[in-house]
């Protein structure tokens, strides 16, 4: 196998960087639980953690995760910025290396996993489309040989592409196949949440300017306040008995494609096409 051949410059442009550990832990804890078994699987378990910032520690962290579950997983951390991979490298060890490169995914393989966090908040929503077809397509194939742990009966790689805040307690993130978009996934540590909408300022680029009166994740938002306002009664069994009641009221209406093992983690996730902004 070989890398893509390399352009002139990384795709891309480069990001804050700013990142700390334990940031991206419930977007890992979810990856490891929905695509563990695609990666067991996998001739090539290879992850990459792209656009990883100024400090390797998510990409480490990553592969500390995935190793629970799939123990022959390998991570390589991507980076625009020639000098945080200058830093980075000293952290290399048994599965994890570091590359420059952007969303060219300069490695040999076709990964099974890209996640990009806090990767396209600066973009405009007009280039999220093309960015996310680029990753896509360098993706592992959906195939006979990988395929399993994602709802749906979906194979092949998965690009996790998402927002959180600096410390890891609200999250949004988009999964998406070979073929396109799955998921949405909103996560929260829940004793830090007044209402499902705080979610909002998470929503990944694709979505965070949809929030207005007329588009699907403005509806979605609005109705899990009111779930969320119906399950006042359940708070005085805690923040995640309520978060689950409230979460159960949603199933009637939208397409929920997890059950209580994730609503338990204080996530919920969301078919993609019923999230999808309007044309």
């Amino acid at each position: 196998m070989t890398a893509p051949r390399a352009s002139a410059r990384p795709l891309g442009t480069v990001t804050r960087g700013t990142t700390n550990p334990n940031r991206l832990r419930r977007m890992d804890r979810w990856i490891a639980a929905t695509h563990g078994s695609a990666l067991r699987r996998a001739p090539f378990p290879v992850a990459v953690d792209l656009g990883y910032g100024a400090a390797p520690w998510t990409a480490v962290e990553l592969l500390a995760r995935l190793r629970t579950v799939a123990p022959r997983a390998r991570v390589v951390g991507v980076e625009i910025e020639p000098a945080r991979v200058a830093a980075a490298k000293p952290y290399e060890r048994e599965g994890l290396t570091f590359r420059h490169g952007g969303f060219e995914v300069p490695v040999p393989e076709r990964p099974v996993l890209i996640r990009a966090a806090n990767v396209l908040r600066q973009y405009d929503e007009a280039e999220v489309a093309g960015v996310w077809a680029r990753l896509c397509a360098r993706l592992a194939p959906a195939t006979g040989g990988i395929g399993g742990g994602f709802g749906g009966g979906f194979g092949g790689g998965l690009l996790v592409e998402g927002t959180c805040d600096e410390i890891g307690r609200r999250h949004v993130w988009v999964a998406l196949g070979p073929e396109g978009p799955r998921t949405v996934t909103f996560a929260t540590r829940l004793g830090s949440l007044d209402r499902p909408s705080d979610l909002a300022e998470r929503l990944p680029k694709a979505l965070i300017h949809r929030n207005v009166p007329g588009e699907p994740v403005h509806a979605f938002l609005r109705d899990f306040d009111r779930a969320w306002a119906g399950a006042a009664p359940y708070a005085s069994y805690g923040a995640r008995q309520r978060w689950i009641r409230a979460v159960g009221d949603l199933t009637a209406d939208w397409p929920v494609t997890d059950g209580p093992s994730r609503w338990r983690q204080g996530e919920v996730t969301i078919a993609w096409r019923a999230l999808a902004p309007r044309p």
